[in-house]
């Protein structure tokens, strides 16, 4: 009940002082607005960069042959018959596997021409990636060892070429140079399949150009044709239960099939990138929020500063309940929830406005935020503590005066 009392206490003072009590707060509403709204701004961009990885394939690995010298030579090239062998040594280990094959080459519908970026597939590359079919069906393993002269466009791509995106049926002239430099090649391609290929929201809120337009997908064995029979690169999604020394397996082995050393063989893994990603961007927030929370001293500071102000202010309010036998325990009560109460106010002001701020500019910038309610709540906390913190020379203060001094006070 007594606690019910020095609550109304406290808003009463804050009530009568509006315009004091709202200066006061200012700094702490301006601190709390910083740290939240920078907080969720990084935990937005971590969450942005997770799903960008995820769209790749946390389980994807990329390998590549390269010595120190920083060239590739073809005496290292991975050949077809390898990749073959690779395929059976690690069935069990490799869910997917290609060449990372790519070729530019030219769409032609009539007068039409249209420049695509290529990428070699091969079937069940849809089972490890997510390929947003809209229309037909996607590379399978009868394309690939047939060499079927079979596409999969992207919408825009379609759209581009024949202004239309239903055209799973129709015949492509596909135009590509000769891997013996005697010429443009040009053959037609059945159009099995039509894919969206939607700009990520990253790459939207970086600025990025748009790189869903002049796409298509293709039987890999298809590029063998069009570029040199052989790579360097190996793209592999690896399997759930894949073993705990893959790597290192898979290391020695390439490099003896392929006459490299151990260290020429380079693997890039999807999932420690974005580790490493995730754990700079996490430092960087926390620094970066830690300096905004500096500002959260200065709204203390603001607390302390008013509240002895307002002791010196009430010293005969003091004077008067000490004699009506207020204890010393009461009056430091009363001043502390005065301080928590205004540090608190401040706090789920400038909370509620880092999170406006945050989710405003989410929606003007077409990205889906990330606000945790335990950061929220944390501020509220933190707000609280800051008042109690700052308050408790003043509240001190206020509690050890005088009774007879106090109401002698003028």
């Amino acid at each position: 009940m007594l606690l019910w009392e020095n609550m109304k206490l406290a808003l009463t003072a804050i009530r009568v002082n509006k315009m004091r009590s709202f200066l006061t707060m200012l700094g702490m509403i301006i601190g709390i607005s910083s740290v939240i709204a920078i907080v969720s701004i990084g935990d937005t961009m971590r969450e942005m960069f997770v799903k960008e990885y995820e769209g790749a394939g946390l389980n994807r690995i990329v390998c590549y042959v390269m010595k120190f010298d920083g060239y590739y030579y073809y005496s290292e090239m991975i050949t077809t018959d390898q990749f073959e062998q690779i395929e059976t040594v690690f069935a069990d280990d490799i869910a997917y596997i290609d060449t990372a094959q790519g070729a530019k080459i030219t769409g032609m519908n009539g007068r039409k021409s249209y420049e695509i970026r290529a990428t070699g597939v091969r079937g069940g590359y849809d089972k490890v990636q997510t390929v947003d079919m809209i229309a037909g069906r996607m590379i399978t393993d009868r394309d690939y060892e047939g060499k079927k002269n079979n596409i999969v466009l992207e919408e825009a791509t379609a759209i581009e070429l024949f202004g239309t995106s239903d055209v799973v049926g129709k015949t492509l002239k596909v135009k590509y140079p000769s891997t013996d430099n005697s010429g443009d090649m040009i053959d037609d391609f059945n159009i099995i399949g039509v894919y969206r290929n939607s700009q990520s929201a990253l790459m939207k809120l970086l600025g990025g150009s748009d790189n869903s337009r002049g796409l298509a997908y293709l039987p890999e064995s298809i590029l063998y044709d069009i570029n040199i029979i052989g790579a360097w690169d190996i793209n592999m999604y690896l399997s759930d239960d894949v073993s705990a020394n893959f790597q290192t397996q898979f290391t020695n082995y390439l490099s003896r099939i392929t006459n490299s050393k151990p260290e020429d063989i380079r693997i890039n893994s999807v999932k420690e990138q974005m580790g490493a990603v995730d754990s700079m961007l996490g430092t960087l927030s926390i620094a970066v929020g830690a300096i905004a929370a500096i500002s959260l001293v200065v709204g203390g500071i603001g607390i302390m500063n008013i509240m002895l102000v307002s002791v010196t202010e009430r010293t005969r309010e003091i004077g008067i309940r000490k004699a009506l036998g207020a204890r010393t325990g009461d009056v430091l009560t009363q001043f502390l929830i005065e301080s928590a109460v205004i540090s608190l106010v401040g706090g789920i002001i400038g909370a509620s406005l880092g999170a406006g701020i945050v989710i405003a500019g989410g929606i003007a910038l077409g990205v889906e935020v990330v606000v945790k309610p335990s950061v929220m709540l944390m501020a509220f906390a933190f707000s609280a503590l800051v008042g109690i913190f700052f308050g408790l020379y003043p509240a001190r203060k206020a509690a050890k005066s005088d009774p007879i001094t106090a109401l002698r006070y003028e």
